[in-house]
């Protein structure tokens, strides 16, 4: 890899030298490859696709500083996004990472409903973004339902049929898409700003025992799909869901609807990674029919 065009983009909009001396392989995601680079007194943190997938990581770029203008939650500072002549890139600040503790996970939990009272009048976004790989639509809507309906779970169950998912899943997905409302009696989501793809592998704390979260796909929707998914694959402890439940309480349906929302993700996981996620969708989606009928 030849990093002197990256380099110089580091130069010009950081307006200082970065002589680099190094550059580290970074194991651990299934998207992108990562990369440290150090000069004798700084690093930074680099991420690389194809050229073509350019937009995915400008969309992460805005995404950072979305959250990041909040003031509630640390992320990354994001540097500069672009492309060479043969990969897509975006360069972060480079954190030093320790482990969460008890005082960190509170933290995180107060942070996170605190980000989650950040408010705009429409779920959605300004711009399109991805999730994993997948893109995801985030067109402005001020209806909760619709939003979901036909930018979520219809979005999702289309690229499963076009994958050749059909049979059971799309009959179940069809009567899931026809009956979701009788999952929102008496409750009225509110346009919260997202982190939007928080799983325990895009959360740590930094060696200051302060909560750091990353790799957003941000929009403003439901506060309840961030949650959902934190529980999806585990790693977030009792004291981060008691601190986020101190400062703004969720609603009793909560326990059925986060099955609902991690549907989305499974979905994703299905066109993403493969058939392993099929019997694991269809049963979230038979759990869901009981609820509403």
């Amino acid at each position: 890899m030849n990093w002197q065009s990256i380099t110089e983009r580091i130069e010009a909009v950081t307006g200082l030298p970065f002589k680099m001396v190094s550059s580290d392989a970074i194991a651990g995601g299934d998207i992108n490859s990562a990369f440290r680079l150090r000069s004798a007194d700084k690093a930074y943190f680099v991420k690389l696709n194809r050229a073509d997938l350019a937009a995915m990581f400008e969309a992460e770029f805005a995404g950072l500083q979305e959250i990041a203008q909040t003031r509630m939650v640390r992320v990354p500072s994001p540097v500069v996004y672009g492309k060479t002549a043969g990969h897509s890139f975006l360069v972060l600040e480079q954190l030093e990472l320790g482990r969460p503790n008890q005082a960190s996970d509170r933290l995180l939990g107060r942070q996170l409903a605190l980000l989650h009272q950040q408010k705009q009048p429409y779920f959605g976004w300004h711009r399109d973004n991805t999730i994993g790989s997948t893109l995801q639509l985030n067109s402005p809507s001020h209806d909760w339902l619709t939003f979901w309906r036909e930018q979520r779970l219809g979005f999702q169950l289309k690229l499963a049929a076009n994958k050749g998912y059909g049979g059971s899943l799309q009959a179940k997905g069809e009567r899931l898409y026809s009956d979701m409302a009788a999952l929102f009696d008496n409750y009225l989501p509110q346009p919260s700003l997202l982190h939007g793809d928080l799983w325990a592998g895009n959360a740590a704390s930094d060696k200051q025992g302060s909560p750091v979260i990353f790799d957003p796909a941000c929009y403003y929707g439901d506060r309840e799909a961030d949650l959902a998914m934190t529980e999806l694959f585990g790693g977030f402890s009792q004291d981060f869901y008691a601190a986020y439940q101190a400062v703004w309480p969720l609603d009793i349906g909560y326990n059925v609807r986060k099955t609902f929302y991690n549907l989305y993700h499974i979905l994703n996981h299905l066109n993403l990674f493969g058939g392993g996620y099929l019997r694991q969708a269809e049963s979230m989606m038979t759990k869901l029919l009981a609820e509403v009928h």
